[in-house]
């Protein structure tokens, strides 16, 4: 089956994976753009569980003070490499963590951290449980996964406090 250059751009501006990577999804697919996505989905999930064992050091500490001054965020956001720790895709996701982490007050970044005596829902005091802001279908564990696939490298949200005034 022929693919068409624009479907393949099309594919890749949606999702960021690679020109060969979106060729391949759209051949399994039979032209299909949305069986596409979905193969190139599974396939980013499958790639970022490889990658989870790689030491992450690298990255960089994102800050965020809401406007008025009353509620401050710093995140500490780990990738494998400084070349990747400078890219856009990197400092955008770190940046969006620092704006999660104002608006939702997570206790902390994963089910793990979590302490046994608690009756907090997982899903609201887990940061990487709780659903994207800017995405509600989405949670912030599968946004991460997301840029793994398109850097191509572990990331790992290793640490976070938020500072609100008066309390």
């Amino acid at each position: 089956m022929q693919i068409s250059t624009d479907t393949i751009k099309d594919l890749r501006e949606k999702t960021g994976a690679g020109v060969m990577d979106c060729k391949k999804a759209l051949t399994e697919a039979k032209g299909n753009v949305e069986k596409a996505i979905q193969l190139l989905n599974e396939r980013g999930i499958a790639l970022a569980e490889k990658k989870s064992e790689r030491v992450a050091q690298q990255g960089l500490i994102e800050s965020y003070v809401h406007p008025g001054g009353k509620i401050g965020v710093l995140v500490e956001v780990n990738c494998e490499t400084d070349f990747v720790a400078r890219t856009d895709e990197f400092k955008d996701l770190a940046h969006n963590l620092a704006l999660q982490v104002a608006a939702m007050c997570p206790e902390c970044v994963s089910q793990d951290e979590m302490s046994k005596e608690t009756d907090a829902d997982p899903k609201t005091a887990c940061l990487l449980l709780q659903p994207y802001i800017k995405d509600p279908n989405k949670t912030i564990q599968e946004v991460v996964t997301e840029i793994i696939a398109k850097v191509g490298e572990n990331i790992k949200i290793r640490r976070f406090v938020r500072f609100e005034l008066g309390s």
